[in-house]
């Protein structure tokens, strides 16, 4: 009888392990806690101007869009269609998007009845002014030119509910406002621990920012420049039920065959 007792408690203990090492392994949810008020601590740490990509400097195989915002069409060439034709009104609704022309590796960009045009160096600003002072002079009457360097982009990366490339389409676009274009954090995400890659491939610039942290909203790092990569680590606690998981997953089988092993053994000496 004793031995009967002796190998059921076994059975119900080797059960009951195996319980517990499935259930810690159950993921935990941390909740977020964003731009708090929070005591201001000296900080000694330089503070370097923010970045406006208005300042972005053309260059080489940049893509521009030009248009035209007097009339809200493409730059006008010999194959526009006139406004009397059955397509103007589809040719309108593209043309509103404005016409995009590559930047060649001699710095110019081939436009319409002015030809190529130097542009590498200069801002979208002034690169409007030049091309816009070119079509009054050969071509439109009161023009208002408008450039826009379309390839910009930011790379979003880790804790991210939709990681992938995003334009810069705004001259200044924040990191709390590309984080809300992506979709959020997600629940594992570390809200204090977000990086902000930038500059040389050999030698990046690593900014973190705690955005747990108010005051992380006027840091001049987090205006996002051409090129930027966003990465949001891990909290620590979605870190440990990582591990906790890849520890059990390796661990449960190895559990069933010592149980089922126990259990036979324990029941063929009852």
């Amino acid at each position: 009888m004793n031995r009967i007792c002796t190998g059921r408690f076994f059975i119900f203990s080797c059960i009951l392990f195996n319980s517990l090492v499935i259930f810690s392994s159950c993921s935990y949810k941390q909740d977020q806690i964003l731009f708090e008020q929070r005591a201001a601590l000296a900080d000694t740490t330089p503070q370097k101007k923010a970045v406006n990509n208005a300042d972005y400097q053309i260059k080489p195989q940049d893509i521009l869009q030009v248009r035209n915002l007097q009339n809200m069409q493409y730059i006008v060439g010999d194959n526009m269609p006139s406004e009397g034709s059955s397509s103007s009104s589809g040719s309108a609704a593209n043309n509103s998007a404005g016409q995009t022309y590559q930047v060649e590796e001699d710095g110019t960009v081939a436009l319409p009845v002015i030809g190529r045009v130097p542009v590498v160096g200069l801002t979208r600003i002034q690169a409007a002014k030049k091309i816009e002072d070119l079509y009054r002079e050969k071509l439109l009457k009161d023009p208002i030119i408008e450039v826009k360097i379309v390839n910009l982009k930011v790379t979003v990366l880790g804790e991210i509910k939709t990681q992938g490339n995003y334009p810069l389409v705004k001259d200044r676009t924040t990191l709390t406002e590309m984080i809300g274009e992506a979709g959020g954090l997600t629940d594992k995400a570390n809200e204090k621990d977000i990086k902000i890659i930038r500059g040389d491939q050999s030698h990046p610039e690593v900014t973190i920012i705690d955005l747990g942290d108010v005051r992380s909203i006027t840091n001049p790092a987090t205006v996002l420049q051409n090129g930027d990569i966003i990465y949001v680590a891990q909290n620590r606690h979605a870190i440990r039920n990582d591990k906790l998981q890849n520890f059990s997953t390796i661990l449960q089988p190895a559990l069933i065959l010592i149980n089922t092993a126990l259990i036979i053994y324990t029941l063929a000496h009852n």
